[in-house]
């Protein structure tokens, strides 16, 4: 497995991550053996780098994968790069939702994490979103706390705004950010990638694939579950859909060309960006990691990011990447 670094404090990690929030929540359908298989199958694979939050489940993808690390790890657990997150906090109804950043509540979600995950210590901790009722440097200032205790190695910000990461890293060193990133979402090409890489920050895209549609595995909404997350999404919605879908075939014959899959391409171009980038593809089926693998072995010549970007053009998939209530809470 290649392995890549995050940040100046040269974090290493797996080239490509697996995101294990779809095992849990959001996506629909559940299947804890196969899951369970799926990471096993990761880390057996190399993927060392595992990415969980305290609000999937909520708190079930936690105890999911502290189960693995439990079963698999042994005395290869400084082998394991865990990434867990703290910072959006669900009522009863799975609906509500908030976002706090107060410094007990910093301390007090770090140690759930730890006690659901099984470890002595979080490899990579993030505040999942900003909450702008709460100074940054306050945030900031107990997860180095917790990094002076040894509960934490090394400190993440997801979502963030370039003008809160300055102030963030001006309190304590960030070793990665974590966003949306992929030809459907551009959104840190606005600043934020810059700015990562002047303060040497790595960067951590969330949903490479697109939430799946760049797959090409959905061609209707009846694709997804009834509850599955991704039918509220206005992309997935409406002349959105179709739009996108047109874009997508597209890109999906430069796949073609290059004798990959439409996921791996999707992911070789994410990887292509730069080598501070590791995304997290989520998957919850072995024979999808194992795909998603293969994009790793697929290089993409200069010419051939330039015909899909031409392609596939910044801002050229329709709708917002999340609703209203989404949206409002990222990149603060």
């Amino acid at each position: 497995m290649q392995t890549r670094q995050l940040g100046r404090a040269k974090l290493t990690v797996s080239a490509m991550g697996l995101g294990c929030m779809g095992m849990s929540d959001f996506y629909g359908g559940r299947d804890e053996a196969e899951s369970l298989a799926t990471i096993h199958h990761a880390l057996d694979a190399g993927i060392t780098f595992l990415d969980t939050a305290d609000m999937y489940g909520p708190h079930t993808n936690e105890r999911l994968v502290g189960k693995v690390v439990r079963e698999w790890a042994g005395g290869k657990r400084s082998q394991l790069v865990i990434a867990t997150k703290f910072g959006i906090v669900r009522g009863n109804d799975p609906k509500d939702r908030s976002i706090c950043g107060k410094p007990e509540y910093v301390r007090q979600s770090c140690e759930g994490s730890l006690l659901r995950l099984g470890i002595d210590t979080i490899d990579l901790y993030y505040q999942h979103r900003i909450d702008t009722t709460i100074p940054i440097e306050d945030t900031v200032g107990a997860m180095a706390e917790l990094v002076k205790q040894g509960k934490v190695r090394f400190l993440g910000l997801s979502e963030p705004a370039a003008v809160t990461l300055r102030r963030a890293n001006a309190v304590h060193p960030i070793t990665a950010v974590q966003s949306e990133y992929s030809l459907w979402s551009r959104d840190p090409e606005d600043g934020l990638l810059q700015t990562c890489r002047e303060l040497g920050v790595g960067f951590v895209p969330y949903s490479p694939l697109g939430r799946g549609f760049l797959t090409g595995q959905i061609r209707r909404i009846e694709d997804l579950a009834p509850d599955d997350v991704r039918r509220n999404h206005p992309r997935f919605q409406g002349d959105n859909f179709q739009k996108n879908l047109d874009l997508v075939t597209k890109v999906n014959g430069f796949a073609a060309k290059k004798h990959c899959t439409p996921a791996q391409l999707a992911l070789a171009w994410v990887l292509a960006q730069g080598t501070d980038i590791v995304p997290i593809p989520g998957t919850k089926r072995r024979k999808y990691l194992d795909e998603n693998i293969q994009a790793l072995n697929v290089t993409l010549s200069p010419a051939d990011l330039d015909a899909i970007n031409t392609a596939a053009p910044k801002g050229c998939f329709a709708g917002e990447r999340y609703p209203p209530s989404g949206m409002a809470v990222v990149g603060r």
